[in-house]
């Protein structure tokens, strides 16, 4: 249910809306359309598995106590529920992604809103690179002219929903930076993985390493086509990142799609469709999956539920890449 859900919100926003909402969007009417279904069906067991997830969230870090005590524990623990859903309450826990897509649908969206945003960019030649560096095709290549998207960026939309939800909640100044700083330590990690993976991608597309590789893995032909979600899996499973991955691997999908006369858009397509399916298999995803669930240092079991999944669905993303690019090919579009 959730995940044709997904789908087909994925395709509506990326189509129609914006394509920075896309997954937004369609994680908000996947778990409405699960919302809805467990109206009509209860699953056996859930009550236990969120007793037992309670209980592990509130004692985190906590050495485990035996199963007698855990069970009494966990009894007492599930007694100090919060107070019963109301509407208000579910609307303000989902305030924050209904206002982030408010926020990017109306900076998107709206034409002028847009280009003025844009026109706030500062464009910055990069000293020492800026008209040194020359691509594939002996031109001035432009990518050594940084865009500085102080306030167009995604990053300074979400900076600035986050500053409304806190106003919202009715949260201090001080617990607000405390949020964000928490936050930040937390993801320390993985900020750097992504920024220091962006700059090694930077340095093999203007460097040529990008383009070489690609046009040496176009002599496997149209076969490419059936191993190229491998590239986007690995380098996701890596960074933890998809944007990661395609920063890395895009331009060697283009290159390589291009070099084996394959559409470049099916290609580029399936490095960041791979690249989901090494998600959850990649560490940072789990800690931040186990962090979220009160399952703080059982990563490992964790990968080892989801890693059957993993490699079995990128199997089947291979086999239906290599299909589109021969007989389902009116399945890709041409531009």
């Amino acid at each position: 249910v959730v995940g044709i859900a997904f789908g087909l919100a994925q395709y509506v926003s990326a189509t129609f809306l914006s394509v920075e909402l896309t997954d937004i969007i369609s994680s908000l009417v996947g778990l409405a359309a699960v919302v809805i279904m467990l109206r009509f069906w209860k699953p056996k067991g859930g009550q236990d598995a969120l007793d037992r997830m309670a209980y592990e969230r509130e004692h985190e870090g906590a050495d485990a106590p035996d199963a007698g005590s855990a069970s009494s524990a966990m009894a007492t623990d599930v007694k100090k529920e919060t107070a019963p859903l109301t509407g208000s309450r579910v609307f303000l826990a989902l305030f924050p992604y209904l206002l982030v897509i408010v926020i990017f649908s109306v900076a998107k969206l709206v034409p002028a809103l847009n280009n003025w945003l844009a026109s706030t960019d500062v464009k910055i030649p990069w000293p020492g690179l800026d008209g040194n560096i020359l691509n594939s095709a002996g031109e001035v290549s432009t990518s050594t002219v940084y865009n500085f998207q102080w306030l167009s960026s995604p990053g300074t939309l979400l900076l600035i929903t986050g500053i409304i939800v806190a106003i919202v909640y009715k949260m201090s100044a001080k617990d607000a930076v405390d949020v964000f700083v928490a936050n930040v330590v937390k993801m320390k990690f993985s900020i750097l993985t992504v920024g220091s993976v962006l700059a090694l991608a930077y340095v093999m597309n203007l460097s040529g390493q990008t383009i070489t590789i690609g046009t040496w893995i176009a002599g496997t032909g149209a076969f490419f086509a059936f191993l190229s979600p491998i590239l986007g899996w690995l380098g996701t499973a890596v960074t933890g990142s998809d944007t990661s991955a395609n920063a890395l691997f895009a331009t060697l999908q283009q290159t390589a799609a291009h070099e084996a006369g394959l559409n470049p858009l099916l290609l580029v397509g399936a490095n960041s469709s791979g690249g989901v399916l090494g998600k959850m298999v990649s560490p940072q995803n789990l800690t931040i999956a186990a962090t979220a669930v009160g399952l703080l240092g059982k990563e490992a079991s964790i990968l080892r539920r989801v890693i059957g999944w993993s490699l079995g669905m990128l199997v089947v993303m291979c086999l239906l890449v290599g299909l589109q690019s021969t007989v389902l090919s009116w399945m890709v579009p041409s531009h």
